[in-house]
């Protein structure tokens, strides 16, 4: 028989996160006839509606803001080859604070046990061997990042299944190189200041960080995936850097390795270093 192809498994919280942080792996271990399989946890309602209209403002129909994320989603899973997407349903908390973080359905209140079992149930069949999703502050806060967050590690405690499990992060120093290009573009950007602003510190010092993989000739993919999103004005940016200076930006995608069974040593450049 042949041997089991490996198999990743990325889980996102909605529609278009799979292109910013993880498109690059994703393309790239397809490319290398890794399985891929992308679990998207909320339906992304509280995106923006055509013409860039805002949750709560008039116009906004979120039943169609669904429908329109589904066929964008579907899309970006054909750019990246993604081999299966799997979507579990939650209705969109919005920002931290917004009043839909309480609606029924809403997936920051919906019990972590119960959608952890539902994840499980996923891992159990795809046997996953990388599992990549946020840390547990979702990298910047958003409700439901943290709560993609809490299901997977739940999942993952649940079911025993993957030899590894990354969380997805930024490099410090690419704060500042991002802020260098904004400036060229004319656009204000104030760098995050740990000493000004509360909370946690987006992203991680550079010797932090555990794992860089080069996904530069993936670039072309990561930035059509991303563009089948442009219904999102926060994508926008990206889409106007072009696809070199895109790549030039964001070629490298980065993770910090928690959980590991292969004792490969770190910082390592594959996520499936120690498996094969």
């Amino acid at each position: 028989m042949a041997e089991r192809p490996l198999t990743l498994m990325a889980v996102h919280a909605h529609p278009d996160d799979e292109a910013t942080s993880t498109g690059g792996v994703l393309a790239r271990y397809a490319a290398e006839g890794v399985t891929t399989v992308l679990v998207t946890c909320t339906d992304g309602r509280c995106g923006d509606g055509p013409g860039g209209v805002k949750p709560g403002e008039e116009g906004h129909d979120p039943a169609a803001v669904v429908a329109m994320r589904q066929a964008e989603l579907e899309a970006s899973c054909a750019t990246l080859n993604v081999t299966h997407l799997e979507t579990l349903g939650y209705a969109d908390s919005g920002m931290m604070g917004w009043p839909t973080n309480d609606l029924p359905g809403a997936f920051w209140t919906t019990p972590v046990s119960e959608a952890a079992a539902r994840l499980a149930e996923l891992i159990r069949r795809y046997q996953p061997d990388v599992i990549v999703t946020y840390d547990e502050n979702g990298f910047y806060g958003h409700p439901d990042h943290i709560q993609a967050h809490r299901i997977t590690m739940a999942a993952v405690e649940q079911t025993d299944v993957p030899a590894k499990v990354y969380w997805t992060t930024v490099p410090r120093t690419a704060f500042a190189e991002f802020g260098r290009i904004m400036k060229e573009l004319g656009v204000e950007w104030a760098e995050p200041d740990a000493a000004t602003e509360p909370g946690p510190q987006l992203g991680l010092p550079d010797d932090e960080i555990t794992t860089w993989v080069d996904t530069s000739k993936y670039g072309a993919q990561k930035f059509d995936a991303l563009a089948t999103h442009a219904s999102q004005t926060e994508n926008i940016f990206f889409l106007q850097l072009g696809q070199e200076r895109f790549t030039e930006l964001m070629g490298v995608e980065t993770f910090v390795r928690v959980r590991d069974r292969t004792g490969a040593p770190t910082p390592e450049d594959d996520l499936f270093a120690g498996l094969r």
